[in-house]
């Protein structure tokens, strides 16, 4: 009789397609059995009334990243970034080694590749160029063939973004190469106009952060990256969509037949720009990019997760303390909102909200939350089947649900870094008691199980998502070698 090393007992299993009553059985940190009855294990945890999820995969979180030109930190190290992730749930974690201006890629990745090491989670990277020279793109073969195989691109903010012709350059390279692009869509030159209006009209609090970048500034971008995709046959994705008019462009591409992925992140489907009215400056700790919605954005953005036409829900966590010489207060206690650093952290509340706003609010199925927190951005980003779903030989990556724990967000009681969280004080129904990633013991009991330094490495190959179509919008195949 086979003996395993752990045994998740009597729990309700549940992936992307199936949900079923079943023991897992654990060997060597893969999953060996899935079956009722199982042979004992050397360790045994009784999942009786509980699901067991396959772990989450935060495919967009920014975990100390280092940035130039600004006094704002990232308040998150490695060890608190994916403890806090943790127990929230999330078991793999895919952030960004970035490239600045005027420097290289490489030596920036082998130091972040050297902070990585203190990770309590397996982890990939982003990597993010903001000047493609000859010599940056002369740099990717290498690092894509190393296994980073995924790109970021922006299309705003001074010190990253990129013109047309450079996004182009950026996506042949990652199709001559077998590289994804993820892009930040929105119009740089349209927000900065309205921005530099508004701040000569004297509106510069929080509030109208919204107002220098309407849903429209994210739909011409949107439409402009998916045509210049399209015009190289090169799959996208496009970040954090956070507007019914972004989703009208996706959808559209994605009924032609277009290899146009797409996220949403939970500050946009549970907060609206109201959030930005906090008295004071409070409005300034959500300030994110793209800017909150409306009401009737949020409603789209929930029929888009439903249909599919946005696969992946990430966090986007960015941590930024709002206090303090270094955070979002760093030009000023009342800086306007063009000097306030974007982004709100959301690593470990990014599962419970969308388990709590989703499945127990009848707006998505389990299986969908799987989808969308697992598997989709397991496939999306080359980690499946390894990671992303519940199946003999698959990492044992699991999280163990109580769905009918009802707790109150309080940031005291979360695990980051960060002096706040912008979900204070809601009430959250369903919440992971236990997180296991390779069969290990990450969190239990309230209390983390391992030693920064357990999360591997994850080195991606060549996968499905990110294979073109090999079809172009005319006749002639700009990748052709010619005489």
């Amino acid at each position: 009789m086979q003996r395993f090393d752990t045994v998740i007992r009597g729990g309700t299993v549940v992936t992307a397609a199936d949900t079923m009553q079943a023991d897992i059985g654990i060997l060597n940190g893969a999953i060996a059995a899935i079956g009722r009855g199982l042979s004992p294990g050397a360790t045994e945890i009784d999942a009786g009334g509980l699901l067991v999820l396959p772990g989450g995969i935060d495919s967009h979180c920014h975990i100390a990243q280092p940035k130039r030109g600004t006094p704002v930190v990232s308040a998150d190290t490695f060890e608190s970034a994916t403890t806090s992730a943790a127990f929230g749930g999330t078991t793999s974690v895919i952030c960004f080694s970035p490239q600045f201006k005027g420097g290289s890629l490489t030596p920036e990745l082998r130091a972040y590749q050297e902070t990585a090491r203190q990770s309590v989670l397996d982890y990939s990277f982003h990597l993010i160029v903001t000047d493609p020279t000859p010599a940056v793109l002369g740099e990717l073969p290498a690092l894509i063939a190393e296994g980073h195989r995924s790109i970021k691109i922006f299309m705003t903010y001074e010190a990253s973004r990129l013109d047309d012709r450079q996004v182009l350059e950026v996506l042949a390279a990652a199709r001559e190469h077998a590289a994804f692009v993820t892009v930040h869509a929105e119009n740089h030159d349209a927000i900065r106009w309205m921005t530099t209006r508004l701040e000569a009209a004297g509106l510069t609090t929080p509030p109208y952060h919204a107002v220098s970048k309407p849903p429209l500034v994210e739909r011409e971008a949107i439409h402009r990256i998916i045509m210049l995709a399209e015009l190289l046959d090169q799959p996208i994705q496009i970040f954090h969509v956070s507007s019914a008019q972004g989703i009208s462009e996706i959808r559209r591409a994605q009924e032609r037949g277009l290899k146009i992925h797409a996220e949403t992140c939970p500050q946009y489907l549970v907060l609206t720009a109201e959030a930005l009215q906090g008295e004071g400056f409070e409005g300034a700790k959500a300030i994110c990019s793209p800017a909150l919605r409306e009401p009737a954005d949020q409603e789209a953005l929930w029929q888009a997760l439903r249909d599919g036409v946005l696969g992946v829900v990430s966090s986007d966590h960015a941590p930024t303390r709002f206090g303090g010489a270094d955070g979002k207060q760093a030009f000023g206690a009342h800086a306007p909102f063009s000097k306030v650093a974007n982004g709100v952290p959301g690593l470990e509340t990014r599962l419970p909200l969308l388990f709590s706003e989703g499945v127990v609010k009848g707006r998505i199925d389990l299986q969908q939350f799987v989808a969308v927190t697992a598997t989709n951005p397991a496939k999306l980003f080359g980690l499946y089947p390894r990671k992303g779903s519940i199946a003999i030989g698959m990492d044992a990556d699991l999280a163990i649900w109580d769905p009918g724990c009802r707790r109150r967000i309080a940031n005291a009681e979360l695990h980051h870094a960060v002096d706040y969280t912008p979900y204070e004080g809601m009430e959250v129904t369903g919440w992971p008691m236990t997180t296991l990633v390779r069969g290990t013991v990450v969190v239990q009991d309230g209390a983390r199980r391992v030693e920064p330094g357990f999360g591997r490495f994850l080195a991606r190959g060549p996968y499905p998502a990110m294979q073109p179509r090999g079809v172009f919008p005319t006749g002639f195949d700009p990748f052709a070698t010619t005489g």
